[in-house]
């Protein structure tokens, strides 16, 4: 990103890239305008203010069934279910094939091979029942303020897996779009904005959250350095999965002591 002057259009761009965050994670009706390298990289700074909007909105749900008496496992597995439809599933996709991929222990051009392949197999299916049961389990514990914040961590780790001389892993596809895109202080001043909210999702014990935060973070560095070490360089399914693996470890960061 080139640093100036806002020239005339400047206005309209950042427009543009909150409609395209908005067209991009999540179902919502709307039409991005611009859909260019700038934009992109705009629109994935952004992403955690979407992630949070939509949190809130599957800790909601999850609030209202358990407080119309729905048991517990049931009123998370509806909440796993909304944030799907919400996001279209994008995320767990990603995650079941980076699943995949990785334990193919194939070289680069073959986990990309295997990542493409719309079947799903048993590294993929297992990871994502492990995943949303945990999830489910998690988000009555959790509470709306404490979902919102879990979503925000992932749609944060977008951020830190787009970071400046991070390649592409593939020349197409939304990872060769924002790879490299992010300043390194972009991640970092998530991370402290997200780590200081989530003391409002355990008030009773005000560093629980914010070290449950810290410690999704260390997931996210940590997967995504061994995704793009194996594949080279990062691509759509590298974000999904470590979205999602972001999201599940701040839940379960959340929700331990009955928070």
């Amino acid at each position: 990103m080139t640093a100036g002057a806002p020239g005339p259009d400047a206005g309209s761009g950042r427009g543009g890239a909150v409609r395209l965050a908005v067209s991009l994670f999540s179902v919502a009706p709307v039409r991005a305008d611009v859909v260019d390298r700038r934009t992109a990289g705009r629109a994935l700074a952004l992403a955690p203010v979407v992630g949070l909007v939509l949190g809130a909105v599957v800790g909601g749900v999850v609030l209202g069934l358990r407080t119309l008496g729905a048991p517990d496992l049931l009123a998370g597995a509806v909440g796993v279910a909304t944030g799907a439809l919400l996001t279209r599933g994008l995320h767990l996709d990603g995650l079941a094939d980076l699943a995949d991929g990785l334990g193919s222990y194939g070289d680069a051009a073959r986990m990309l091979a295997v990542m493409k392949d719309p079947s799903t197999g048993a590294f993929g299916v297992v990871t994502l029942v492990v995943v949303l049961l945990a999830q489910a389990t998690a988000l009555p514990a959790v509470g709306p303020v404490g979902t919102a914040v879990a979503w925000a961590v992932g749609r944060a780790s977008f951020t830190w897996c787009a970071r400046r001389r991070v390649p592409a892993a593939s020349p197409g596809g939304l990872g060769a779009l924002v790879a490299g895109t992010q300043h390194p202080l972009v991640p970092a001043a998530w991370l402290l904005v997200l780590a200081g909210a989530a003391v409002a999702a355990t008030p009773t014990r005000p560093w629980q959250g914010p070290v449950a935060v810290l410690v999704a973070a260390l997931a996210v560095v940590l997967l995504a350095r061994h995704a793009a070490r194996r594949l080279g360089g990062v691509n759509g399914d590298v974000f999904g999965a470590v979205c999602e693996v972001a999201v599940t470890v701040t839940l379960a960061g959340l929700a331990l002591g009955g928070t």
